[in-house]
């Protein structure tokens, strides 16, 4: 009997840890919208937020070909995670909070129309925590090396020893992965509480430039918000926040994630010139 080569194992190993995997994935089919998703918990499942629609009906397809209604747990369009849930019984995914090493094989096994398919790449950067355009703390900065159809958005990706590590989304250009550590924290917030909490100045900001930098113009104040309840006021231009300059109205709204709710920072402004400071307690963004 002719042993099997090193390329022939390789491949049936790849397709065993595909077949393990797949069971967990489903197609999510949202107002002609199509993604993927996985069984993150019972009855409920993890997909990627860009891919799912604004409203409407949600419905699940499974791999052998039956629907499900869903509806929205909710969604952080920060992270790009999205949490549904459904009426079944399907075994959860197990994720790993490890990071792949740069150039090891991954896989991505995601689903179309219910039915499991798989992308096979490498990873093409694997680095550091960092900030989406959209203000989300990722865990990981991981990218693939692997084309992905919008369909796929939302499925698994696999190392090679079969260890789930992220969720593949459509990044700017390239392949990116939302980490298991994100998904967890994310995921399990929204399955809490619906919503992740942001902060909140309580004033609207108006970037200007100034002779030695970058102010905000306090445009408009909430009376009832942190800023008024400090003491800022309407035409105040922000110049420092705990004594650093200020670098742009989008970084230091970029700043106010969930883990600033609660927190005092020390605001200086500017009004009629001259310099003023005041201690602002970061809220909770408001729903609406």
């Amino acid at each position: 009997m002719t042993e099997p080569t090193t390329l022939a194992s390789l491949s049936s190993a790849l397709s065993e840890t595909i077949a393990r995997a797949a069971p967990a994935v489903v197609s999510v089919h949202s107002h002609r919208l199509r993604a993927s998703g996985f069984v993150w918990k019972a009855g409920l499942i993890v997909t990627a937020d860009e891919a799912l629609a604004d409203d409407g009906e949600i419905e699940i397809q499974f791999a052998d070909g039956s629907r499900k209604q869903a509806t929205v747990v909710g969604r952080d369009h920060t992270t790009d995670i999205a949490l549904l849930r459904f009426d079944g019984n399907i075994q959860p995914v197990a994720l790993t909070n490890g990071v792949p090493a740069l150039g090891s094989l991954a896989a991505v096994v995601a689903a179309d129309r219910g039915a499991p398919t798989a992308r096979l790449g490498m990873v093409s950067l694997s680095g550091a925590a960092w900030r989406s355009l959209r203000g989300g703390e990722i865990d990981a900065r991981i990218e693939l090396d692997v084309r992905l159809r919008h369909s796929q958005q939302g499925g698994l990706a696999l190392n090679a020893s079969g260890e789930v590590f992220g969720m593949a989304v459509l990044g700017p250009r390239r392949v990116l992965t939302i980490p298991a550590a994100t998904i967890a924290r994310v995921a399990g917030q929204l399955e809490k509480s619906g919503r992740i909490a942001r902060g909140y100045l309580g004033v609207g900001l108006q970037p200007i430039r100034l002779d030695d930098g970058i102010g905000a113009m306090a445009m408009n104040v909430d009376k009832d918000g942190p800023s008024a309840a400090a003491g800022i006021r309407q035409g105040d231009v922000i110049v420092a926040v705990n004594g650093e300059k200020l670098s742009g109205v989008r970084a230091l709204l970029r700043s106010l994630g969930p883990q600033s709710v609660g927190s005092v920072v020390d605001v200086t402004v500017h009004r009629g010139g001259e310099p003023l400071q005041f201690k602002v307690t970061i809220g909770e963004r408001p729903e609406t």
